[in-house]
């Protein structure tokens, strides 16, 4: 199981987005520049998030894109699955298939640990990820090396 750069570069996004939301909408060009994200893979990421209620898109000057919904309300877990993710580390897709269409000595180990992920993706928000950021700002701006 992997994580591929769809996922990573989706949730990236998604933060960056929230980071600059006093400014109001976003262009992704601004996005991209920020976060080094090929500007064309971003429009394909944000059509995915758009489709799912993620992302609102503003046509005009000042136009681009903000967050749909509160940050607080926002999971990991949600944009992840909005690209169309897939976190399974199971060899037979979750299926149970896995050794000639039985279930391998294993299978419920691993179905179980791709449960635990979901769950865990899907308790933390983009808020919180903002929280750990500010944090993190303050510790180095006041010279802690968090050793």
């Amino acid at each position: 199981m992997q994580l591929t750069t769809r996922g990573r570069y989706a949730v990236t996004a998604v933060l960056d987005l929230a980071l600059h939301a006093e400014r109001g909408t976003m262009r992704l060009a601004d996005i991209a520049d920020r976060q080094g994200i090929s500007l064309s893979y971003l429009e394909q990421l944000f059509a995915r998030l758009r489709r799912e209620g993620l992302v609102v898109s503003v046509r005009g000057p000042g136009g681009g894109y903000r967050l749909a919904q509160p940050q607080e309300q926002l999971s990991i877990g949600r944009i992840i699955d909005a690209v169309n993710e897939r976190l399974d580390v199971t060899r037979c897709g979750g299926k149970g298939d896995c050794q000639q269409g039985d279930t391998c000595l294993t299978h419920h180990l691993w179905s179980e640990l791709s449960e635990n992920l979901q769950e865990f993706l899907h308790g933390i928000t983009i808020a919180d990820l903002l929280r750990r950021h500010e944090r993190a700002d303050r510790g180095q701006a006041s010279g802690e090396d968090g050793s």
